[in-house]
This record gives C-alpha cells, sequence and structure tokens, in this order.
C-alpha cells in the first residue's frame, strides 16, 4: 500500500506498547494502511521488544503491517523507578522520533504508564494527539492518572460508550471533538478467523473433557501498600479448590511486580502440570478462542470487561484493579479473599447463571457489526487539523448539562 500513497497522505503516528493494545489496535492499523489518503507510521515499543514477554514485535510482522519505528524503553526490572525510568527513556525516544518524522497526528490508545511521555512529546512538538479508550475509570490502578493526563493532552477523543463520552466532556473537553464509536478491539469478532474448540485445546495440551478458566492477572498498581504475593496466592488457593478446574495463565504485564507474579504463576504450574499452564502470550487468535470455548474468565484484565462479553462468557473480576469500569452482566466482582474468588467461580460455573447471559448485550459494542476501527479512521481522516487544536481550551459546562 505504501508505495502508491499520495503525497498530500495524512501521516498518522501511532503507538503500540503491549500485546494488549496491538490486539486492540489492529483492525484501525488496517484500516489505515489500506487508506491511500493516509500513511501509517507504527511506531514499536515496550512488551514488543522484550523476549522475557514473548518478543511480540514477531506477532506484528507476521500481520504483514509496515513497522516504521522500533524504540526500546523497557529495562529488565519493574520497580517503580524503572517505571519513571521507562517513562524518561519514552519521552526521549519519542521525542526525537516525532521531532524526525513531523506526522500530522499522533493516535495513543488506553493508559499505560508509556503514553503519557509520548503524549507530552507530541504536544510540545505540535503534533495533535489522538486518544482512544478515555474517559474509563479503574481507581485500582495507577493508570487512572495516566488515561485523564492523555486527555488533557489530546485533541480528539474516542471513548468505548456514552458515559466515558459525557466523561470526557465533564473534564472540559470539546463535544465537538468527542466521538463515542465503540471500542475497536471488538471489530476482531466480525472479521477474523475463529478457532474451534478441539483445535483450541490441542493446541493449548489440555483436555476438552474437564472445565477451564482463562486466567490473567495484572499487578494492582494503585495500591502502594499492596500484596501482589498474597493476593495471587489467594487466586490460586482458589482455583486449585475446585477438582478438575484446569487454567490457562497469561502473564502479567511489564508494571511495577508484574515479573514476581508471573514468576509465582510459573512455580505453580510447575508444580501442578496437570491444572495449569503458563502461556508468554496466546496471540489474538487463540486468545479469542478461548473466550469463545472456555467455560470462564478469571483475574483483573479489561478484557474480561470489554471483550467477554461479546461470547457471552462468565467473568470472576477479582480485586480493585478495575474498579469504577461499566460491566455488563456477565461480570461477577469478588475481593481479593479466597473464599469470596471460590464463590464468584461457583457462581460463574452455575448453569441458571450462563443461561441469564444468552441475550445479554455488550455495552462496549456500539454498533455491533464491526464498523469501529473503519469509523475511527474516517474520522481521523476527515477532522480539521489547525493551528488552534493546540490552543488548549477548557469547555465549561452547566451543572446537570
Amino acid at each position: 500500500m505504501t508505495a502508491r500513497r499520495l503525497m498530500s497522505a495524512r501521516r498518522l503516528w501511532v503507538l503500540t506498547s503491549t500485546r494488549a493494545d496491538f490486539g486492540l489496535l489492529y483492525w484501525l492499523l488496517r484500516e489505515i494502511d489500506n487508506d491511500p489518503d493516509l500513511e501509517l507510521m507504527l511506531a514499536v515499543t515496550g512488551t514488543h521488544l522484550s523476549p522475557e514477554f514473548g518478543m511480540t514485535v514477531q506477532d506484528i510482522e507476521k500481520t504483514g503491517l509496515p513497522i516504521h519505528r522500533r524504540m526500546e524503553i523497557l529495562l529488565s526490572s519493574d520497580t517503580r523507578t524503572a517505571m519513571t525510568t521507562a517513562m524518561g527513556l519514552a519521552m526521549l525516544e519519542c521525542g526525537q522520533a516525532l521531532a524526525a518524522d513531523q506526522p500530522d497526528m499522533v493516535v495513543l490508545l488506553g493508559d499505560r504508564f508509556e503514553i503519557v511521555p509520548v503524549a507530552l512529546a507530541a504536544v510540545a512538538h505540535g503534533i495533535p494527539v489522538a486518544h482512544l479508550h478515555g474517559g474509563e475509570t479503574s481507581s485500582g490502578a495507577v493508570d487512572e492518572y495516566f488515561r485523564h493526563a492523555v486527555t488533557k493532552l489530546a485533541s480528539f477523543h474516542f471513548p468505548a460508550t456514552e458515559a466515558y463520552r459525557r466523561r470526557i466532556i465533564q473534564m472540559g473537553e470539546d463535544p465537538a471533538r468527542v466521538f463515542n464509536l465503540g471500542a475497536p478491539g471488538l471489530d476482531h469478532l466480525h472479521h477474523s478467523e475463529t478457532v474451534g474448540r478441539t483445535a483450541l485445546f490441542d493446541t493449548l495440551g489440555l483436555d476438552p473433557k474437564r472445565p477451564t478458566a482463562l486466567v490473567t492477572y495484572h499487578p494492582v498498581t494503585g495500591d502502594i501498600q499492596g500484596d501482589a504475593h498474597g493476593e495471587v496466592a489467594a487466586l490460586l488457593e482458589a482455583l486449585a479448590s475446585f477438582d478438575g478446574l484446569q487454567c490457562v495463565f497469561t502473564k502479567a504485564n511489564a508494571d511495577t511486580q508484574g515479573r514476581a507474579i508471573n514468576a509465582q504463576l510459573q512455580a505453580w504450574c510447575e508444580a501442578n502440570p496437570q491444572q495449569g499452564r503458563l502461556f508468554d502470550n496466546l496471540g489474538q487468535r487463540l486468545y479469542h478462542g478461548c473466550l469463545r470455548h472456555l467455560d470462564l474468565v478469571v483475574g483483573n484484565s479489561s478484557s474480561g470487561l470489554v471483550e467477554a462479553p461479546s461470547f457471552r462468557r462468565p467473568v470472576v473480576n477479582v480485586g480493585k484493579r478495575q474498579q469504577g469500569r461499566i460491566t455488563a452482566a456477565n461480570v461477577i466482582s469478588t475481593s481479593n479473599d479466597a473464599e469470596a474468588i471460590r464463590e464468584g467461580i461457583r457462581r460463574a460455573l452455575d448453569a441458571d447463571f450462563k443461561d441469564g447471559l444468552l441475550d445479554m448485550h455488550n455495552p462496549y459494542d456500539r454498533f455491533g457489526d464491526g464498523t469501529t476501527s473503519r469509523r475511527i479512521k474516517d474520522m481521523l481522516a476527515s477532522v480539521e487539523l489547525t493551528p488552534q487544536l493546540l490552543q488548549k481550551r477548557f469547555h465549561d459546562i452547566s451543572i446537570g448539562e
């Protein structure tokens, strides 16, 4: 597609730093790359370039999407000091990259710590920022700060629900630049090839006759006094108490204490090979296969709230990490206590509970037809880019507006 770009093509610099955000961005990246009036400048960083987290840049390469830049910022540590150092490296690397690339717009998704310095660098260079999945809240994670900071640095906003759109306007953003088009990651459900149940269990090396849970547990970064080891121990205790339940674990992210969580999961899986398997990275196809065919989802990943509802899959949402997000009827929220988690799993496995989800609507899938990414791409291609965008104004609202 690059060879036939128009000289006047709008240049969109899109950052991906984890397997998770790449999965959510995938169809938007495809839409941008397939539009001759747009030029995709894909910047890859973070855990994508780390062998420890599966070197997922290789998955990006397999898609055929052109990688414009690779920027290493991740350290071999996940302390809070390492996180702030990585943020500094991101500021340096992206500041230099944006100065050289001179894109027309920077596109960022979500609330990872590394996107804040990228947004700052873009503003410093006079480049407008478009932000996806703003307006959400997850008071159990430090991501809450990062997400809202990027909202105030961005000129265009693409929240995933109407409630989140209203929240962004409440933060003083111009309603004319806030577009509720839904969650782009859900386009996968309409366009991607599905994997069958037998093939999925064969690939994962699991027994298809046993009940199976998809388990992901990330650090609760908003709780400075939190005990990640104790939280994971309680989760594992609860899971182990269900005879015959086998678990597909995916690794925690690169946040503070993420490596310790992964080591704890690895040790448990090695000691209990018939109960659990830990995967660096399942990839989008297998991950969605798990959401489609496994019995339940357990942990504290946002995927349980955003993607699992489309599969009518029961979710046991553990702890405070996702506290405040909009949830559908499939989500059972519990504390980190082992008995509370056990009770949540019992309910999720109950046939009556599952039957009650058959007609459930996913609140993050506004149109339900796989067009969210195309709609976002069309807006990115058509919004007017003027010098006034960088003159940040606060849009006041009346009480009750």
